[in-house]
């Protein structure tokens, strides 16, 4: 039986808003950087203009619980409109900002999208995207951020020309919020269908615990798209009355964040890798230790680097989506950043597991969460029962029949669960690969133990058609400067390492280090930062019987 919690009556985003936008009108809600100027609204300008914009939507005349989606990076708008969309009474689809043309049609003809809000994006982006754009779909842009070749009714025009929606309506718990496409590491994005009742009832639970109020400050950089970060900054605002500052772009990442230096944040783990990179490229690992083991300076340092990240306020740092190494959440922990991991997916609201502030245990995702019921089958996957499970994928009753079984969410992932409840990921049920001598390989394991080198930035395991696995390594940018012996000679020893701990079909012949970092826009990864290992391989794969014959234990260079 699943743990349960005392909790009030829960509320849907739209209540919880109506109370900040009354109860605490001229408190800053969303800061917004616009070429280096910093835009603000307070509670009660953001609804202003979130009524305006309802009203022009209700003008519109659509069917009550009509699809509009929203395709833009983070910002300002992005919030705005989601609570519009919900104001007006219709349902929201958010789209990656970095997708290609196919996507972008795929998901608009899918959910049947009447009215997108086109918004902050790359103008490269853009020109690519608009191209999947049906004619038949209605277009707001957000305006304010430089895109050109946007000839379309702008949102401050839009505000302009329309009063105030003057009435609260309620939605209730049951109506669908939104139709969240999943990324995907392989195939078709599927349409992810949440009632207000999953991300409300997963928030509530997650408050229980890390206690958000409305003296907290909010970071927004991950994609707003993807569950985690809309469940973090929409909810985690709305319930808080906290407050989000954006980040511009990723050349002034640092300094918007530095300025906003939020008290709650969320980095995957590759963020948290290259902070650390940043760190040590001017604390070398040996002064470092040298400075923190002086008992005068230790504090000192730890305030100075926490400060210089921009996280010297910041009281929960979360990370998720894909495993980050022990050995670098245990550097942190070193720093007085205690990076707590949590897991969850799209279909579960990103509810399922969590490390606590006082529960916690490196190189696990936690233990299960208060509402969550767990099982792991006799293949080792495990399976959640929550209210924040979805409803349904959209229009895909036989992928939905596969996924939902008896009110059991099936995650794809593998898993253990130790004797105090703690559950490791050991793998997705569906990477297991073959190699040419008929022996099957999980290769996330043997990642995450290879990732605890330094010089790896992003590593990938493969090995179908070759007897042995080979591990394909993207360089962190600092090792890139290095001199490739002193890589090579590292990398060799981390090699013999790992493989002195697998069995033999697992051991890894060699390490390849590629020359181009993966990325979601050269589509390696998808936008949530996972490894497509369906491109990696066609990517790759015919170079892969030559790599294995280059040698055993070697490091090779692309």
């Amino acid at each position: 039986m699943p743990t349960t919690l005392s909790q009030p009556a829960l509320k849907t985003p739209l209540e919880l808003f109506y109370g900040h936008e009354k109860g605490q009108p001229s408190k800053p809600y969303l800061h917004q950087p616009i070429d280096g100027q910093w835009y603000e609204w307070t509670w009660q300008e953001t609804g202003d203009e979130v009524r305006r914009i309802a009203a022009a939507i209700e003008a519109k005349g659509y069917a009550p619980g009509s699809r509009i989606g929203i395709l833009s990076r983070n910002c300002a708008h992005w919030i705005m409109s989601d609570i519009a969309i919900m104001l007006s009474g219709h349902v929201s689809v958010p789209i990656y900002p970095n997708v290609n043309a196919d996507t972008v049609r795929y998901v608009l003809t899918h959910s049947e999208t009447k009215l997108l809000f086109v918004g902050k994006l790359e103008q490269h982006d853009w020109d690519e995207m608009k191209k999947g754009i049906p004619e038949d779909v209605e277009i707001i842009s957000f305006g304010r951020y430089g895109l050109q070749g946007a000839d379309y009714p702008t949102w401050d025009e839009t505000v302009a020309q329309h009063e105030p929606k003057a009435d609260s309506p309620a939605r209730t718990l049951d109506e669908i919020m939104t139709i969240i496409y999943t990324s995907g590491t392989t195939g078709t994005p599927k349409g992810v269908v949440h009632t207000f009742r999953a991300p409300v009832f997963a928030f509530s639970v997650f408050q229980h615990f890390f206690n958000t109020n409305p003296s907290d400050r909010f970071f927004s950089y991950l994609p707003l798209s993807h569950i985690a970060e809309r469940m973090l900054i929409t909810m985690g605002t709305l319930w808080s009355g906290g407050s989000v500052h954006f980040a511009q772009s990723l050349d002034t990442f640092a300094a918007n964040l530095r300025t906003c230096s939020p008290t709650i944040f969320l980095g995957v783990p590759r963020i948290w890798t290259k902070f650390q990179s940043g760190v040590l490229a001017k604390f070398p690992p040996s002064r470092l230790n040298m400075l923190l083991s002086i008992p005068i300076l230790n504090n000192i340092i730890k305030k100075k680097i926490r400060e210089a990240l921009g996280l010297g306020q910041a009281r929960i740092c979360l990370t998720g989506a894909a495993p980050m190494p022990k050995s670098l959440l245990e550097w942190y922990s070193k720093l007085n950043i205690h990076v707590l991991e949590v897991y969850g997916m799209t279909e579960n609201s990103a509810l399922s597991h969590s490390n606590l502030p006082n529960k916690y245990r490196y190189g696990t995702v936690g233990t299960t969460l208060p509402g969550v019921e767990m099982k792991i089958t006799e293949e080792g996957e495990i399976c959640v029962k929550s209210d924040a499970n979805m409803v349904e994928y959209y229009k895909e009753p036989e992928k939905t029949a596969e996924t939902l079984r008896d009110g059991y969410l099936h995650t794809g992932d593998k898993g253990t669960i130790d004797s105090d409840g703690f559950v490791r990921i050991t793998g997705r049920v569906k990477d297991l690969f073959k190699t040419s001598k008929a022996k099957y390989v999980a290769p996330s394991p043997i990642e995450m133990s290879l990732s605890k080198n330094e010089h790896i930035e992003q590593v990938c395991v493969v090995g179908s058609g070759i007897p042995q696995p080979i591990g394909l390594v993207v360089l962190a940018p600092d090792s890139q400067k290095k001199p490739q012996a002193e890589v090579a000679s590292s990398l060799k020893e981390t090699l013999a390492a790992v493989n002195s701990t697998l069995e033999h079909h697992e051991r890894l012949q060699n390490l390849v280090v590629v020359k181009e970092e993966w990325t979601p826009e050269n589509g390696v990864l998808t936008p949530t930062l996972k490894i497509k290992r369906g491109v990696v391989d066609d990517r790759f794969q015919s170079q892969y019987e030559a790599w294995y014959q280059a040698g055993k234990g070697e490091v090779i260079w692309e």
